[in-house]
């Protein structure tokens, strides 16, 4: 099991990045949450989980511990894959999941694209207990605004959310929508967790 991943950040993107360790280069797919943090950093650290399954091996990083605890706890849960828990995670913060899970808030899960109301109601059952008890600090998202949302933000912003598994028609909508009801200043964060939880 690969516990950790340290070298130089040779590619950034809202949903993986490459880390280059010694001429190798590992994809590492990534929350919002992470890509956040990472900022511009050119040596990075970040704590991984690897997935392993008959056609795949596939390793997820986290810049944070208390995320890479939530991601764990949410895998755990019968109907929660590691696509769905890093969904949850980039249309969430590590904070707004764990408030939503103690205060029972079966809507704020559910409105994350792929999360039933069924699956919410088995994250709060299965996690509340555990949440409360460990109930970490981690500071909310700081994200920085641009300028003006330019053609590149749209289209990375697009990238991202077909990478997610969006649809191109329905992450163009939601994009569009967002835009729409934005001020002119959005950062790439905001536009996709805002397209994320887009109707």
């Amino acid at each position: 099991m690969i516990a950790y991943l340290k070298g130089k950040l040779a590619y950034k993107d809202p949903t993986f990045v490459i880390i280059d360790i010694s001429g190798v280069g590992y994809q590492v797919k990534i929350s919002l949450q992470t890509y956040t943090q990472i900022k511009d950093e050119e040596q990075i650290m970040l704590l991984t989980f690897q997935h392993i399954k008959e056609d795949a091996h596939t390793l997820y990083g986290f810049k944070e511990e208390s995320e890479k605890k939530l991601f764990l706890n949410l895998i755990s849960i019968s109907g929660v894959g590691p696509n769905t828990a890093l969904m949850i995670l980039s249309s969430l913060s590590s904070d707004e999941l764990e408030h939503a899970i103690i205060q029972e808030d079966v809507r704020t899960i559910q409105n994350v694209k792929g999360v039933g109301i069924k699956t919410a109601q088995r994250i709060i059952l299965e996690l509340k207990d555990k949440i409360t008890k460990e109930a970490s600090g981690s500071s909310p998202i700081q994200s920085s605004a641009f300028g003006k949302t330019s053609n590149k933000i749209k289209e990375e912003a697009l990238q991202a959310l077909l990478t997610l598994g969006f649809p191109k028609l329905a992450a163009e909508k939601n994009i569009a929508a967002v835009l729409k009801k934005s001020a002119s200043e959005i950062s790439l964060e905001e536009l996709i967790k805002a397209s994320l939880k887009n109707p």
